[in-house]
C-alpha cells in the first residue's frame, strides 16, 4: 500500500520513500517487522514521514502494476530514499543468478537489486542473510548466496555516502530497522559499526539486562532449557559475544530468546549459521566454553568462574536447576 500523506515528524518537501524486495529469505524479517511499534511496519514508518513506496507482501500493487513501480526505481524516474533488501542474494548457478528470478520479467532478482541500488540514497540490509549471507550462504552454500555488500562490491556506497547498512539478526528487532530509517530520514545519515550495523543497538550485547544475569553472575548454570539458570556454561548461549540490545527492548515489549529459555546463538552476527557445536550446546575446550566474553581474558575468566562458583548463595543454586522459584529470596526482619 502506498502512503502518501504529509510528513509526521521529518521537516521535508516530500516524504521519504522506500522500497523492499524479498531475495533469498524466508520471510522471517518482514514477519518480525509487522509488529513494529505495536501498529505495524507502515504505521510505524508513517510517524517519521516515510512512504513505503513497494513491498512484496504488504503493498496493493501487483503484476504489471508493481513491475511499474520496479521498472520507474531501477531508472532512476522514481525517488528512492532507500532500497531495503530482506535476504541474501543468491547469485547461481554459476553467478548468473537464475535461481531466483523475478516473476513476470524473466530477469534474475540480483540484476534488479543492483539497477535500483545504483539510484537508491541509501541501500539498507534487513536482517542477517542480506548483512552477511545468513542461513542461505550456509556451509556448501548450492544457491552460492551471497551478502548484499558482496553482491555491490565492497567498496560500494549508496548516493548518500554510506556502505550498505546491516540491520542484522535473524530476525531483527523491529524497532532496529524502524529506528535506522527514521535515523536516515531525519538526519541522512546513520551511525555504523566496522561491520555495517547501526550503532544503535549494535553498541549493546543481548547479555545487558538479561533477566538470568544473577544465575551469570554466580555461573550458576542450567542442565535443560527449562531451568532458570545461566545458559551459557551447558546450553550455548552466545549473549555475551552478540551484539544487539535484546534484552533491553524485549520483544512485543515483553519475551526475549533467552527469557523463553533458548540459548543466543549471535545471529546478529557474520557466520553464525555455522556453529561450532550444535545452537544448543557449548563447545568446549578441556571443560572451559570456547565462546567467552568479548573482551574478557580466558584466564580472567577462568579466575572469575571459580570464585563465583565458590560464593553462590544457595537459593541462586537451588533455582538455576528448576523452572520456578524453589527458594524465594531472604526477607530481612522488620527493625524493632
Amino acid at each position: 500500500m502506498r502512503h502518501g500523506g504529509q510528513p509526521k515528524l521529518a521537516a521535508m518537501s516530500e516524504p521519504f520513500s522506500i522500497l523492499w524486495l524479498q531475495a533469498g529469505s524466508c520471510g522471517g524479517c518482514t514477519m518480525s517487522m509487522l509488529a513494529a511499534d505495536d501498529v505495524g511496519l507502515v504505521h510505524a514508518l508513517d510517524r517519521f514521514g516515510i512512504r513505503l513506496l513497494w513491498h512484496p507482501s504488504l503493498s496493493a500493487e501487483c503484476g504489471a502494476e508493481a513491475l511499474a513501480i520496479l521498472e520507474d526505481a531501477a531508472s532512476g524516474r522514481v525517488k528512492v530514499d532507500a532500497l531495503c533488501v530482506e535476504g541474501a542474494a543468491l547469485t547461481g548457478p554459476d553467478g548468473s543468478g537464475r535461481f531466483q528470478i523475478l516473476s513476470g520479467t524473466g530477469q534474475p532478482l540480483t540484476q534488479w537489486i543492483k539497477a535500483i541500488a545504483a539510484h537508491a540514497r541509501h541501500v539498507v540490509a534487513v536482517g542477517s542473510c542480506a548483512a552477511f549471507g545468513g542461513f542461505p550462504a550456509a556451509e556448501a552454500n548450492p544457491t552460492e548466496a551471497v551478502a548484499l555488500q558482496s553482491l555491490l562490491g565492497t567498496d560500494f556506497h549508496a548516493l548518500g555516502g554510506l556502505p550498505v547498512i546491516n540491520v542484522a539478526g535473524c530476525a531483527p528487532h523491529p524497532g532496529w530497522l524502524v529506528e535506522s530509517l527514521a535515523e536516515l530520514a531525519l538526519s541522512g545519515t546513520c551511525a555504523l559499526d566496522s561491520l555495517g550495523r547501526p550503532r544503535a543497538f549494535a553498541d549493546h550485547l543481548a547479555h545487558h539486562g538479561c533477566g538470568r544475569n544473577e544465575f551469570y553472575e554466580f555461573k550458576a548454570s542450567a542442565a535443560r532449557p527449562s531451568d532458570r539458570g545461566c545458559l551459557m556454561e551447558n546450553l550455548g548461549c552466545k549473549a555475551t559475544q552478540a551484539p544487539g540490545d535484546c534484552n533491553i527492548r524485549r520483544w512485543n515489549g515483553y519475551g526475549s530468546c533467552t527469557d523463553a529459555g533458548y540459548a543466543c546463538i549471535n545471529c546478529t552476527s557474520p557466520d553464525f549459521q555455522d556453529p561450532e557445536a550444535p545452537f544448543a550446546e557449548t563447545a568446549k575446550i578441556a571443560g572451559i566454553p570456547v565462546g567467552l566474553p568479548v573482551d574478557m581474558p580466558k584466564a580472567w575468566f577462568v579466575a572469575l568462574a571459580a570464585l563465583s562458583k565458590s560464593a553462590t548463595p544457595k537459593r541462586v543454586r537451588a533455582n538455576s536447576h528448576a523452572d520456578h522459584v524453589i527458594v524465594p529470596p531472604a526477607r530481612l526482619p522488620p527493625k524493632p
